[in-house]
Formats: C-alpha cells, sequence, structure tokens
C-alpha cells in the first residue's frame, strides 16, 4: 500500500474499519477516485442491507454464499460479516488494487474466518461462481453487471443494486436513459418513481432473457440515489407472469397529475414492495446496533403503507397550483379522504407527497374546499 496513502480506524454500525482518509463531503455520491471511497452518507443504505441479509440467513437452512461486489473499502462486505448471525460465506470484490490491499488489511483486524476476498472484475467474478446474495453499489449505474448477475443468482437469491445516476432514470438526460436502460423517462413530479419503475423494468428485461422473474421487496429513493431489492425466482412460467409486469405508458395519460407528451417506459408496472418482508425487517431492526435505526424505521413505515398504495402519486403543492390554491397541510388531505372512504398513504418518494385510490375530482373537491 502507497505509504503516502493515510488511513483511520472508524466505526459503522458494530464494526471497526480503516478507510483512506480523504477530504471528499460527507454529502452526495461522491466522485470517482484511484483511493477507494467511504461514503458516510450511504450508511443507511448498509444498514438496510445487513437487515436483509440478516433476514434471507434465517429463513434458510443451508449456508448462503453472499458476495459484495464492488466493495470499494470493503465496508459492506466487512460489516456482514461481522454483525450477521447464522450460516454463510462473504465474498468482498475489487477490481481496485488498493482497495483489495484495504479490505485484507480489514480482514485481518477483524480475523474472521468466512471472509474470501477477490480483486478481479466483477462480470467475470459472477460468471465464475454462483451466489443467493448479489450486492451491486457502484459509482453511476448498476446496468452494466445485471446480466452477469442475473446468469450468477441462485433460485430465491436476491440481487441488490444501487444507481446513483438518477439525472439520467429521472429524465434530465433521456439519451442516457435511452442508452442504459432502453426506456423514455418523465421528468417530473413523479420522476423519482418513474426513475425506479425504469430501473426494475430493465432488470425484469434482462431476467426474462434467462426465464427468470423478479419479485421486488423494497425499493426507494433517498439523497441522491435509488435502491432496489429483488427476490429471483426460476421458471418460464414465473418469467412470463413477471413479463407482464413490464409495460409502456401512452403518450396522452395522466400520470399523476401530469399529461405525458409522449410514451413512458417500457418500465415495471408491479408491485415495489413487499410487506411481509418489511415487516420482518423492522423486527430485525431492534435485535441490530445501527446508528440510522430512527431514520430506517421511518422509511420502512412508509414503505410499508406504499405496499398496498396505488401506482404513482400526487402532492399537495401539485394540485394547489393547478388549482392555483395555497396547499393545504398534508395531515388534512389525509383526513378528509379517509373519511370519503378512500385508501391514502404517504409515500417517501416527497414531504408532501400521498398516493390514493381516489379520484383526481374527488381530490380536488377536498382542496377547493374551504
Amino acid at each position: 500500500m502507497n505509504k503516502d496513502c493515510k488511513i483511520e480506524l472508524i466505526n459503522e454500525g458494530n464494526t471497526d474499519i480503516f478507510v483512506f482518509k480523504n477530504k471528499e463531503s460527507k454529502k452526495g455520491p461522491g466522485t470517482k477516485d484511484k483511493l477507494p471511497f467511504y461514503n458516510p452518507s450511504m450508511e443507511l443504505n448498509r444498514d438496510l442491507s445487513v437487515l436483509l441479509c440478516q433476514k434471507q440467513i434465517n429463513s434458510s437452512e443451508r449456508k448462503l454464499e453472499l458476495v459484495d461486489g464492488l466493495a470499494s473499502t470493503g465496508i459492506r462486505g466487512l460489516r456482514f460479516a461481522n454483525e450477521l448471525t447464522g450460516d454463510f460465506n462473504i465474498t468482498i470484490n475489487d477490481w481496485n488494487p488498493q482497495a483489495f490491499e484495504l479490505i485484507n488489511k480489514n480482514v485481518d483486524n477483524l480475523k474472521i474466518e468466512n471472509i474470501n476476498s477477490t480483486n478481479i472484475n466483477l462480470n467475470t467474478l459472477l460468471s465464475q461462481k454462483k451466489f443467493d446474495y448479489i450486492d451491486i453499489d457502484p459509482f453511476g449505474s448498476p446496468a452494466y453487471f445485471i446480466d452477469s448477475a442475473m446468469r450468477s443468482i441462485k433460485n430465491n437469491g436476491i440481487i441488490a443494486c444501487t444507481a446513483t445516476d438518477t439525472a439520467a432514470l429521472c429524465g434530465t438526460y433521456k439519451k442516457a436513459c435511452m442508452r442504459r436502460y432502453s426506456s423514455v423517462p418523465f421528468h417530473s413530479i413523479v420522476m423519482k418513481e418513474i426513475g425506479i419503475r425504469i430501473l426494475l423494468g430493465f432488470i425484469c428485461r434482462t431476467a426474462g432473457i434467462y426465464e427468470k422473474a423478479l419479485s421486488p421487496i423494497i425499493s426507494y429513493s433517498t439523497d441522491h440515489y435509488f435502491r432496489v431489492y429483488l427476490k429471483i425466482l426460476k421458471g418460464a412460467t414465473k418469467a412470463n407472469q413477471s413479463i407482464k409486469n413490464y409495460k409502456m405508458i401512452s403518450s396522452g395519460e395522466f400520470v399523476g397529475i401530469q399529461k405525458t407528451k409522449e410514451d413512458i417506459g417500457p418500465l415495471w408496472m408491479g408491485k415495489l414492495q413487499d410487506k411481509g418482508t418489511i415487516e420482518d425487517l423492522i423486527q430485525i431492526l431492534f435485535e441490530k446496533k445501527l446508528n440510522t435505526k430512527n431514520e430506517l424505521l421511518r422509511l420502512l413505515d412508509l414503505l410499508k403503507g406504499e405496499s398496498n398504495a396505488s401506482d404513482f402519486f400526487y402532492t399537495t403543492e401539485g394540485i394547489s397550483s393547478k388549482l392555483k390554491k395555497s396547499p393545504p397541510k398534508l395531515e388534512i388531505v389525509l383526513k378528509k379522504l379517509k373519511d370519503k372512504g378512500y385508501h391514502v398513504y404517504k409515500t417517501h418518494f416527497s414531504q408532501t407527497g400521498f398516493k390514493t385510490n381516489a379520484p383526481i375530482n374527488e381530490i380536488e373537491k377536498v382542496f377547493n374546499k374551504k
């Protein structure tokens, strides 16, 4: 390891690891750098993956093979090794030689035996071995690794991936979205949900090539990234059912309160969350030492509600702007719609957003009442 590279010992969750010192901001996705980058703002992301893997291990009767495929400092995989209980092996991989050295230094420091560290291209690794859990956390798009992951994942395994190219998925850079995901985005109030559905649609289409189906467990947007956890199921019949959710939205349709000027998609139009899994994760949450416990509980509660909700959402300011009214408090809108007998849920996509099965004319009546 380069002697000029200074390292420091930090703590995350219940794990102490060495990371390279750097001058990066603690906000945002960071930047590409020769040195492996530790991003404190992704702690919630890693905390949730700890819960999900613990749930997966608890549900299995055999030893599971997990992989942290783009590990950088190795913190996610190291935390898996140190904080998960049960029968599993973890492979921690990064192509960067300095990352590989740092990972090995941390493995030696933690003195944990069920870790295998590798220093190869992730697509190569996924072509060599089958895994029960594959974590893809790139700088930018995960699209380059999905095909390999789909071939590598075992039946009922989980693929978890992060996308930080939200500007493309949300429609700021439409051509980039077309190149990477073969989909037309929609830059609008609902662009974050559209973006996640485009990502899921791309994965669904890739799964179909291998006669596999996806079943989203958790899908969320926060800060600067999208994150999805997907159970992958083998079989042509299941794949056929899954691909039915891969659809276009025709031009002229309303998505939220905005009418589209062109076709959107194709994108995933199935469920984004699995309520039962989220309830299990909330139980496991209280068994772990996590710094983001309160924040994570709020997120999981929102996602649990959204698991029952309709597609897409409205915002109080969006409807108020259309009606040229001052926006009411969200809680008032929720109560009035519930009093009318409609299902209504807050959404994690927007602090002023809500999902409901009420028709738009009924929603507008709530806003028009003084």
